[in-house]
């Protein structure tokens, strides 16, 4: 399997930062299968630096798929965007919360979806108001790795330069 990674730098050796972030699947290093929403992604952290000396990359990685049939790996995947995946993201960005999975795969809820969970968390919207209205939206892919353990298993391959959008 193909995985991507953007960001303002090539990642050659990725690690799980200590700086904890409430991020959909928990403390990890995020990839994606989706090479076009990885390019994205770098050129959104390009443009948060403000700098245009910044650059913006993707960083390719492969991942054995005998993994998930033969795995010591507690992995937890999302096929969708339904309940039980809306109260594990919403519980991610609302607490550091120890779920206990080295990798976590499923839809991401991208930043064009926060305030939908927003006016979720607020008690605006009824959790099937909630995936109804994320579902009319493209969910792409994410795979966390969360655990160093499971890092191991992602090969870097190679890097690319993207565009950056001004």
């Amino acid at each position: 399997m193909k995985l991507y990674h953007g960001s303002t730098e090539i990642v050659k050796s990725p690690e799980i930062l200590d700086k904890q972030r409430l991020l959909d699947f928990g403390k990890g290093f995020y990839v994606t299968s989706n090479k076009e929403q990885a390019e994205r992604w770098a050129q959104i952290k390009q443009s948060r630096t403000g700098r245009f000396n910044v650059m913006a990359y993707v960083s390719v990685y492969s991942l054995n798929n005998k993994l998930f049939q033969q795995s010591e790996l507690s992995i937890k995947e999302f096929t969708e965007a339904n309940e039980e995946w809306l109260d594990f993201v919403v519980k991610n960005r609302s607490e550091v919360y120890n779920h206990g999975y080295d990798m976590v795969i499923g839809p991401v809820a991208n930043d064009t979806l926060y305030q939908t969970l927003s006016l979720y968390e607020s008690g605006i919207l009824t959790k099937q108001e909630t995936i109804q209205r994320l579902k009319i939206h493209p969910l792409y892919n994410q795979v966390a790795f969360n655990t160093k353990s499971a890092l191991l298993h992602l090969q870097f391959k190679d890097a690319f330069k993207v565009a950056i959008v001004r």
